[in-house]
């Protein structure tokens, strides 16, 4: 996946954030082109053995309708829509691997309306509907395992949502999330970093005397 530089998806990530009385919530926005680089080479030639070369008794394919939002996974156009959500999240947390992330973690949402209206923000979406023009677009969220959650990487974090614009024709891919701290992590790094720096002058004066 390659990264798109949006001017105006910069200045709304720089004020992508609201304080409530018990929370911090920070939203982040990105789109892409789904232009294969070297480790998404990697990634779809592990997803095409996967799930094109199924071997003897493994998962039906009518199973796999089953499990899967995007369609059948011995079908290609399916494929490649897993393969595009997987590569994004790749790009969006390079210190994360989603490899093995299953298909029924993903979620196909009913419509891009429902998805407005959970986050209504009318700037917002004006700017995203000229990147990838919604109408034309399928949308998926991303359920993860409490443990692999990319965002649960720092003290404080309460939940978090994603979602993802796929425009198949443009081949261009929004992801769109939403992250929530407890206002108490802010304060509890700083009682940290305080009681770090009293133990750093607490050594010195002993190493003088």
């Amino acid at each position: 996946m390659k990264f798109l530089e949006v001017n105006s998806l910069e200045l709304i990530n720089t004020a992508f954030r609201w304080e409530t009385s018990e929370c911090v919530l920070t939203g982040r926005v990105e789109a892409y082109s789904c232009k294969s680089a070297g480790t998404d080479k990697k990634l779809f030639k592990t997803l095409e053995h996967r799930y094109n070369t199924l071997a003897p008794g493994s998962i039906s394919p009518d199973d796999l309708q089953v499990i899967s939002p995007f369609g059948r996974l011995t079908e290609s156009t399916p494929r490649k829509t897993f393969f595009y959500l997987l590569a994004t999240l790749n790009a969006a947390f390079p210190d994360n691997d989603f490899e093995d992330v299953r298909p029924e973690q993903f979620m196909k949402m009913p419509s891009v309306e429902m998805v407005m209206n959970s986050v209504n923000t009318t700037l917002l979406w004006d700017v995203l509907d000229e990147i990838v023009q919604f109408n034309e677009c399928d949308v998926y969220t991303y359920n993860s395992d409490v443990d692999d959650d990319p965002m649960n990487e720092e003290e404080g974090y309460l939940w978090s949502l994603n979602y993802f614009f796929f425009n198949r024709k443009l081949k261009r891919m929004i992801f769109f999330s939403i992250k929530s701290e407890s206002l108490n992590a802010p304060i509890v790094q700083e009682e940290e970093q305080e009681s770090s720096r009293y133990e750093d002058e607490f050594v010195m004066d002993n190493m003088e005397v």
